[in-house]
């Protein structure tokens, strides 16, 4: 059904829900995984020398991290799987690299970290179903 599934995580409840759906897909449709995490530059600005390096070097590691759980998690089920560590803002990175792998289904969380009411869904998630132009899971 999917030769190719894109997993967005930020390491929030919801992501690693996402991931979980994404690895399912993959794993039933013998697909390959990409997984993305972007340091979102609206929120941590790119780094100079400033105490603004630091909170973004911060994200990056705990981005890496999350992508290598991602990587060990997919591995251990046989699945190939392949990891992007960006900035940018979030819904543009994931949709931008989901048309250049030709992703057939981006997988999403309802909601991320940033967000805070509970019954809606968060912005980023939004913006790649409003943006994404291919199908969308969102766990």
């Amino acid at each position: 059904m999917y030769d190719t599934v894109l997993v967005a995580t930020d390491g929030s409840g919801p992501a690693t829900r996402a991931v979980t759906h994404a690895l399912e897909q993959a794993e039933r449709s013998d697909a390959e995984l990409h997984a993305i995490y972007v340091v979102d530059t609206a929120r941590y600005a790119e780094p100079a020398l400033s105490s603004a390096e630091l909170a973004t070097n911060e994200m990056e590691e705990w981005g890496q991290q999350e992508l290598d759980e991602v990587a060990e998690r997919a591995e251990s089920l046989g699945i190939e799987v392949l990891t992007r560590s960006c900035h940018g803002r979030p819904y543009i990175e994931i949709v931008e690299y989901a048309d250049t792998i030709d992703a057939d289904l981006i997988v999403v969380g309802y909601q991320g970290h940033s967000h805070s009411d509970p019954g809606q869904i968060g912005s980023v998630t939004d913006r790649v179903v409003a943006n994404a132009g291919r199908p969308v899971l969102v766990a």
